[in-house]
C-alpha cells in the first residue's frame, strides 16, 4: 500500500490525544478502561500490520472501515485465542475511538456510524459459581495473619466480602474514603460511569480495617494514599488485580483442603457474588443489594442474582408495599382507586 505519511500522522495524533488527553479528562474513564482501550489499539495496528500487510506509515482511515473491523474480530478469535468477551470488550474500545474521531472530524462520523452497527459475538452466558456462607468462612480462616501480607488480605476480603464491592472498586479506595472513626462507619465507592455510593461497614470489618490501617500507613496516613498498595521503588501505588486474584486463589487452594465449597479458581467477584446472595437468602430487599451492588437498574440485579419469576414477582411486590408505606394516605386511596380501575 502506497505510503500516506500526513495521514497516518493525523491518526496517530488522534490516537495519542484520546488515550493521554480525552480519556483521562473523561468523568467515565477509569484506568482499566483506559488500559483496555490501548490494548485493543495495539491489537488493532498488529492485525493490519500482520494480516494486510499495512505499516504504521502506510496508515488511513479506510483501515476503521467496518469490514475491517469484522476482520479483525475473526482473527483475534482464531489467532489470538481470544474468546467472545474479550473479543467484544475489543470492538467496543475501537468503537469508542471512532465515536471519539467523530467528534474531532464531522466528516469521518461515517466510521462511527458503520462500526456501530458491526455485530458483537455471541458468547455463552457465563454463570458464577457462588460460594457458600462456610465456604467464605473456610476462606477467611484460612489466611495466614503472622505475615504482614496475610494480614493485608484477610483485611481486603473482609471489607470485599461485607460490602460486595467491585474489585476495582476496592482497589481504588483511598484513605480519604474510608470513615472508621465516626458513628456509623463507612466507605465512599465510586463505582462505573464515576458514581458514587457510600456503603456501612459492620463491626468486624472496622476491627480489621482500624488494625491494617494502623500497621500499613501509621498514626497520621496521608488521605490521597490508595488504602490498598504495593510498594514500587519506594512509592505507594495501587495493588493490581492480577496480584490479588493470584494471593486469593493462593488461599482459596488452601482453604478448599478444608472445605470443598472454595472453589480452587475463586476469582474475587466470586466474593461479591457469594455476599450479594447471601443478602438475599438473609431477606434483604432486592432494592438494597441493588444499591449496594451499584446496579443501574434492578433488571441487573435480578439477573445477577439469578432470580426466577416466581422470586421477582414476590421481590416487586415487597417493593411495592414498602414504597406504599412511607407514602401519604391520600397517595395510598389514590394507589387503590387505581388498582380498582384496572381490575
Amino acid at each position: 500500500m502506497k505510503s500516506n505519511m500526513k495521514e497516518s500522522n493525523e491518526i496517530a495524533n488522534h490516537i495519542n490525544k484520546f488515550i493521554r488527553v480525552y480519556c483521562p479528562s473523561s468523568k467515565t474513564s477509569s484506568e482499566h478502561t483506559i488500559k483496555s482501550y490501548q490494548l485493543a489499539l495495539t491489537l488493532f495496528m498488529d492485525f493490519l500490520e500482520e494480516k494486510k500487510k499495512i505499516s504504521i506509515n502506510q496508515l488511513s482511515y479506510d483501515c476503521f472501515k467496518a469490514e475491517t473491523i469484522d476482520e479483525w474480530l475473526i482473527w483475534l478469535m482464531n489467532e489470538r485465542n481470544c474468546k467472545p468477551q474479550s473479543a467484544n470488550v475489543r470492538l467496543s474500545s475501537i468503537k469508542a475511538f471512532l465515536k471519539y474521531l467523530s467528534t474531532q472530524d464531522i466528516t469521518l462520523s461515517y466510521l462511527s456510524i458503520a462500526a456501530a452497527l458491526v455485530k458483537k459475538r455471541r458468547a455463552p452466558k457465563i454463570k458464577v459459581k457462588g460460594m457458600s456462607k462456610e465456604g467464605v468462612k473456610a476462606l477467611l480462616g484460612t489466611i495466614d495473619q503472622s505475615t504482614k501480607t496475610g494480614r493485608r488480605d484477610l483485611a481486603m476480603f473482609i471489607l470485599l466480602y461485607d460490602i460486595a464491592a467491585r474489585i476495582d472498586e476496592i482497589l481504588s479506595l483511598k484513605i480519604k474514603n474510608v470513615r472508621l472513626n465516626v458513628p456509623k462507619p463507612n466507605v465512599t465507592i465510586t463505582g462505573k460511569g464515576n458514581k458514587h455510593r457510600s456503603l456501612g461497614l459492620n463491626s468486624k470489618t472496622v476491627q480489621y480495617l482500624e488494625k491494617f490501617v494502623s500497621e500499613y500507613h501509621g498514626m497520621k496516613p496521608n488521605e490521597d494514599d490508595f488504602l490498598f498498595y504495593s510498594k514500587i521503588k519506594g512509592k505507594k501505588k495501587k495493588l493490581t488485580q492480577p496480584a490479588v486474584t493470584k494471593q486469593l486463589k493462593k488461599w482459596a487452594a488452601i482453604a478448599n483442603q478444608v472445605c470443598p465449597e472454595v472453589p480452587v479458581t475463586l476469582h474475587p467477584h466470586q466474593i461479591r457474588h457469594a455476599a450479594a446472595t447471601h443478602w438475599m437468602e438473609n431477606g434483604m430487599n432486592v432494592g438494597e443489594i441493588q444499591y449496594l451492588l451499584g446496579h443501574e437498574n434492578i433488571q441487573t440485579t435480578m439477573v445477577y442474582l439469578e432470580i426466577t419469576v416466581t422470586q421477582e414477582a414476590s421481590a416487586m411486590k415487597q417493593l411495592m408495599t414498602e414504597e406504599e408505606a412511607n407514602q401519604p394516605k391520600l397517595w395510598k386511596e389514590d394507589i387503590r382507586k387505581l388498582r380498582d380501575l384496572c381490575k
